[in-house]
């Protein structure tokens, strides 16, 4: 579908409605009477922001900051698959303190909490590697150098929400500019761009429609609003790390909220 896209007409097609507002304002305003101003400004903003920002510090902290992020994922996925795994020896620590009269409650919490995260993590995982390569492929045929670092980068980044695939779009066109020769604001620049986007467009239109529901909603049965409401205040109280962290913790506290809740129901564990 991207190969197939007709750039050059896209552009065209972007350039008419500019330049009816452009006919419009001319029309309006008596002191503006240059056809074309609209693009013309918008090149030199464009070039004096492209002059103003060193690349390869950006690249460099982009790549370290990927880099931190994608250790910090594989330990915690580490860790946590094997606290869920190993033989069971966290639940059976976990249980030998567990007072008896909350064992049949926290049984039934443990096992909650183990099947949600394990199902939370294996859709993290899926998503990653569907991103990965809707990505890779998609810039790959468009002929985008470095599509691949670019895929890693956006399939990692996407692991922080709402902020991640916006993350990984700016990758994409920083290093697909820069590595793509040109080396002046022209047509050819924004048709190089567009292109990019749109492979992006593709991942987050996907990311939105089959994997977050697939992920958020089916694993950890939660609603797409409590969702928000709980990486917003991850965000609020941890930055980034809590933004990550958000989801599973909250998972956490909620299974064993109901469990408590249903055990003082039905157990009256809570009374004398």
């Amino acid at each position: 579908i991207l190969s197939q896209l007709d750039y050059n007409g896209l552009y065209a097609r972007l350039s008419e409605p500019i330049k009816a507002v452009e006919d419009f304002l001319i029309a309006s305003l008596p002191n503006l009477n240059e056809e074309g101003f609209i693009i013309d400004r918008l090149r030199e903003n464009l070039f004096r922001f492209f002059q103003s920002v060193d690349f390869s510090l950006l690249i460099n902290n982009l790549i370290s900051f990927t880099g931190s992020l994608f250790v910090a994922v594989l330990a915690v996925s580490f860790i946590t698959f094997f606290m869920l795994y190993e033989k069971g020896l966290l639940r059976r620590r976990i249980i030998s303190i567990i007072p008896n009269k909350y064992f049949e409650v926290s049984i039934g919490a443990i096992y909650k909490i183990e099947k949600l995260l394990s199902n939370y993590l294996l859709g993290l995982l899926f998503q990653m590697i569907s991103i990965f390569t809707i990505a890779s492929v998609g810039l790959s045929i468009l002929g985008i150098k470095y599509a691949i670092t670019i895929a890693v980068f956006a399939a990692v980044a996407n692991l922080i929400p709402y902020a991640g695939p916006l993350l990984g779009a700016s990758f994409g066109i920083v290093v697909g500019v820069t590595t793509g020769g040109i080396f002046e604001f022209n047509n050819e620049l924004l048709i190089l761009v567009i292109k990019i986007a749109s492979v992006f467009s593709v991942v987050q239109i996907t990311d939105n429609i089959l994997l977050q529901p697939l992920i958020f909603s089916k694993s950890v049965k939660a609603h797409p609003l409590e969702i928000f409401v709980i990486i917003f205040a991850g965000a609020s109280l941890a930055g980034v790390v809590g933004m990550i962290a958000a989801i599973p913790v909250y998972t956490i506290i909620r299974v064993v909220f109901i469990e408590l809740y249903k055990g003082y129901k039905q157990y009256k564990i809570f009374q004398n």
